[in-house]
């Protein structure tokens, strides 16, 4: 039986890691280089790094913090923030990154993914999907969740998939920060409609978030989460042993 993963996220801003509510009121963290050794010895599967202001700011992803971050663990790297071309991917790969994590750069140009996909294989290519509820339908956000781009999110992951990408992260603006739990909904839509590992993110608070989480949706390969980790809040080792206990497998 294929474990499911526990993978702490880092949204860094101008060098720290910061965390908000809804995708606002970012308040500063840690330094990324200290929670990403702590992570990676503390029982974390993967972890998450996120240049959140990037494709806001039209910049490149900050290289020098995620290749010190790159250095300092022993789990699998995702990192995403302004991947528009696949000379991007080239570049935080050889940063140290083992998969990348593509969101505004793909709604602004869908062929990024057959063409990194090819160049990487499909387990390379990571779709990041912010979406939120506009009267009733699912819509896919771009640039950090401020533009509504008026695409519909099931149609727009299935198109994706189909061009490549292997992994899907399925950001929820309406839970995100909040820590009343996933959005199940949301996350049930997604899995019905693709066949790649599908990672939940946004609205953990507890335990027992990650518990219903995976008992409700088998089919999620992975719980994502930000400030529970972050402040102490949840150990992941304490976590996974619960999820253990509820018949859930998780590698210890």
């Amino acid at each position: 039986m294929i474990t499911k993963r526990i993978i702490p996220c880092l949204d860094v801003k101008n060098g720290r890691v910061v965390k908000g509510v809804n995708f606002e009121g970012l308040s500063d963290v840690s330094s990324p280089v200290d929670l990403a050794r702590y992570y990676s010895s503390a029982g974390a599967d993967e972890l998450v790094f996120y240049d959140i202001t990037a494709s806001a700011e039209g910049r490149r992803l900050f290289t020098d913090i995620l290749t010190e971050v790159a250095s300092q663990i022993f789990i699998p790297l995702t990192v995403g923030g302004g991947i528009n071309t696949v000379a991007d991917f080239d570049r935080v790969l050889k940063c140290g990154a083992d998969k990348v994590s593509v969101n505004s750069g793909a709604i602004k140009n869908p062929a990024l993914i057959g063409e990194a996909a090819k160049l990487y294989g499909d387990q390379c290519v990571v779709l990041s999907v912010d979406i939120k509820r506009v009267d009733g339908v699912f819509r896919v956000f771009a640039r950090g969740g401020r533009d509504n781009t008026g695409l519909e999110a099931i149609d727009w992951i299935k198109r994706c998939v189909d061009m490549g990408a292997g992994e899907v992260v399925v950001n929820s603006i309406d839970t995100d920060g909040v820590k009343k739990g996933f959005d199940l909904e949301m996350l049930d839509a997604v899995c019905n409609a693709v066949n790649v590992p599908v990672i939940a993110s946004g609205g953990a608070g507890n335990i027992e978030h990650f518990t219903t989480l995976f008992k409700t949706l088998p089919k999620v390969d992975a719980g994502l989460a930000a400030s529970i980790f972050h402040f102490g809040e949840v150990k992941i080792s304490d976590l996974k042993k619960n999820l253990k206990q509820n018949g859930i497998p998780v590698r210890l």
